[in-house]
């Protein structure tokens, strides 16, 4: 019986990271200044591999976020941080690492993208390991 009473607190981290993950998604897509599906689409294999590492690392922080929150609105809180963190660090690498990132993936240059994914997947797992008590 333990199950079922677990299943609905299941039933609401899982159905808000989903939430979540959508809402990342829209605002990461208006932070870049390139059209990630448009690209993707086109078969544009770099925007593919940027977009995946910005999901993959949100999708760690979410996790991290659903492991140690106290409370559902303590987790809400932290998914909100994440998205913060994970748009700031592409923020940084646009900025500060790599000036002509965009232009590099709108170009299909898999390497800067891959670079940027595994940027986004290590903010991801600095980001869920930051939340704790």
């Amino acid at each position: 019986m333990e199950f079922f009473s677990s299943l609905g607190a299941f039933t609401g981290y899982f159905a808000v990271a989903l939430v979540a993950l959508y809402l990342f998604k829209v605002i990461y897509l208006k932070v870049t200044p390139f059209d990630e599906w448009a690209l993707i689409n086109g078969g544009n294999q770099a925007a593919a591999v940027s977009m995946m590492g910005a999901l993959m690392g949100f999708s760690l922080a979410l996790a991290g976020a659903i492991s140690n929150s106290v409370t559902f609105f303590d987790f809400v809180l932290w998914a909100v941080v994440a998205m913060g963190a994970q748009v700031l660090a592409f923020i940084a690498v646009q900025v500060l690492l790599m000036p002509g990132i965009s232009v590099k993936i709108e170009q299909n240059h898999l390497a800067s993208a891959l670079v940027l994914a595994s940027i986004n997947v290590c903010v991801g797992l600095i980001n869920a390991a930051c939340m704790s008590y």
